[in-house]
């Protein structure tokens, strides 16, 4: 049985250098590789988020993305999870950007539903998000081409590629189509 901390030193030992790895319950769990429209989401997402997040808005709060931060969800024994995106909302700017492990809560988590294995443990997740105090979570859905948002107490809302997705209110002004997440660069086409 590990601790985060000892997961952190370990991970980079473990297949594919832990990248695709969690500590639960003390134990490192192994999940299969995502689909192949997992690395253009996070691309689309890191170009949405960078635009939104690096406006000339000096009334905007100072927030920030990580991406597959581990996060401390549990301890004694220790859970860690890793999802692809975790955007920051509170605190010092940049605080989390260098660390392997935090306890700091995101705003937001961002979840990606690339592979049937965490297609199946997704709800399990978001109640996990939810009852360690995050109070937002995207789950992309690459089969269908949605983004379903989850807030504790609300009824779970999914936008589809018509709609625009939204990141009121942890991420006031946040605002990009659906469809955008999907969309594959040229230069990767030809």
């Amino acid at each position: 049985m590990l601790n985060a901390e000892e997961f952190a030193e370990t991970k980079f030992e473990l297949p594919e250098a832990g990248r695709w790895c969690e500590l639960v319950a003390g134990e490192v769990r192994q999940f299969e590789a995502p689909d192949d429209s997992h690395g253009t989401v996070v691309l689309n997402l890191t170009k949405a988020l960078g635009k939104h997040l690096h406006a000339d808005d000096t009334a905007r709060q100072p927030a920030y993305a990580c991406y597959e931060l581990g996060l401390v969800t549990c301890r004694d024994p220790d859970t860690v999870r890793c999802p692809p995106v975790s955007v920051f909302v509170t605190g010092e700017a940049f605080a989390e950007m260098d660390g392997e492990v935090t306890e700091s809560r995101p705003g937001l988590v961002i979840e990606l539903a690339t592979s049937n294995q965490r297609r199946s443990g997704m709800a399990e997740r978001v109640l996990e998000w939810h009852a360690w105090g995050v109070p937002c979570v995207w789950i992309v859905n690459s089969l269908d081409k949605s983004v379903h948002v989850a807030e504790p107490g609300q009824p779970l809302r999914v936008q589809t590629t018509a709609e625009t997705l939204s990141g009121d209110p942890v991420l006031p002004g946040l605002e990009f189509r659906v469809s955008d997440l999907f969309v594959e660069p040229e230069w990767w086409t030809r």
